[in-house]
C-alpha cells in the first residue's frame, strides 16, 4: 500500500482510571469457568462418579503446574519485595514438609480429594488418566509465564478474582449431591477461599500500576482473556474424555 493511501493514525484513546480499568478486568469473570455447561452440571449433582474422578484427575494435572508457573513468574521478577509475597504461592501448593504433616499443600490437598473420589495416589499421580489436551492447555499457561514480562504473568493470575466464588459453590452443593464423597477431601476448596483473596491483592496492584496506557490496559485484559481460555479448553477437553469413559 502506497504511504499516501494509507489510512490515518488514529488518535489514542485516554487510559481508564484505576477504578474503571479494575471494574474492566472483574467484568471478564462472565468468560469464567464457573459457567462452563460441565461446571454447571457438576454443581448440580450431574455427574456420576466416574465423571467426578475423571475431573479430579484431568484437574490434578493444572494443580501441579501451578507452583511451577508461579516458580517461573518468580525467576523473573527482580525486585525481592515481589518475590517475597509471590513465593507464598508456591509453599501454599507445594507444601513444606511431607505430606503428613499440617501445611502439607493445595498439590497434597488436591491428592485427598483425589482419595475421597476413589483414585488412588499412585494413579493420580501417574498422570496416565490426563487428556492431551488438558496437558496442552497446561503446558501452554506455564510457557507463557516462563516467557512472557513478569508483570503479564502476573495479570495472567486474575483469575483468582474469581475462584472464591466457584468453591464456595463446591462446598455448598457437593455434601447434598454426591454424600459418598468423605468431607476432609473437599479441604482444598476451603483453603483456597482465604488464599485466593490474599493473592489477589497483590496481583491487582501490579496491574494496576503497570499497565497505565489504554493500550496497555487492552493488553491486560487480552492476557486475562487468554488465561480464562486456558481454563474454559480445559473444561472442554474433560467434558469430552467423560463422554468417552
Amino acid at each position: 500500500m502506497d504511504i499516501a493511501t494509507s489510512p490515518a493514525p488514529q488518535p489514542s484513546l485516554p487510559a481508564w482510571s484505576a477504578q474503571e480499568f479494575e471494574a474492566q478486568l472483574r467484568d471478564k469473570g462472565a468468560a469464567y469457568h464457573i459457567h462452563h455447561p460441565f461446571n454447571v452440571r457438576m454443581n448440580a449433582g450431574g455427574c456420576t462418579p466416574d465423571e467426578l474422578r475423571c475431573w479430579v484427575a484431568n484437574r490434578f494435572y493444572y494443580q501441579i503446574c501451578i507452583p511451577r508457573k508461579d516458580a517461573a513468574i518468580l525467576a523473573n521478577m527482580p525486585d525481592r519485595a515481589h518475590r517475597r509475597l509471590w513465593v507464598e504461592r508456591i509453599l501454599d501448593h507445594d507444601g513444606q514438609g511431607d505430606h503428613q504433616g499440617g501445611n502439607a499443600g493445595g498439590i497434597e490437598a488436591w491428592t485427598r480429594l483425589g482419595q475421597a473420589v476413589g483414585i488412588e495416589r499412585e494413579d493420580l499421580w501417574s498422570l496416565r488418566r490426563v487428556a492431551p489436551a488438558v496437558r496442552f492447555a497446561c503446558d501452554a499457561y506455564v510457557n507463557f509465564a516462563a516467557r512472557a514480562p513478569w508483570q503479564e504473568a502476573v495479570c495472567s493470575s486474575l483469575t483468582e478474582m474469581f475462584a472464591p466464588q466457584i468453591h464456595k459453590d463446591r462446598l455448598a452443593t457437593w455434601p447434598g449431591h454426591y454424600p459418598w464423597i468423605e468431607a476432609e477431601g473437599l479441604h482444598y476448596f476451603r483453603s483456597r477461599i482465604p488464599l485466593a483473596s490474599r493473592d489477589v491483592e497483590h496481583g491487582l496492584r501490579v496491574t494496576l500500576e503497570h499497565f497505565t496506557t489504554r493500550a496497555a490496559q487492552q493488553r491486560a485484559l487480552d492476557i486475562l482473556q487468554f488465561k480464562l481460555d486456558v481454563l474454559w479448553s480445559m473444561l472442554d477437553a474433560i467434558e469430552k474424555a467423560c463422554h468417552e469413559l
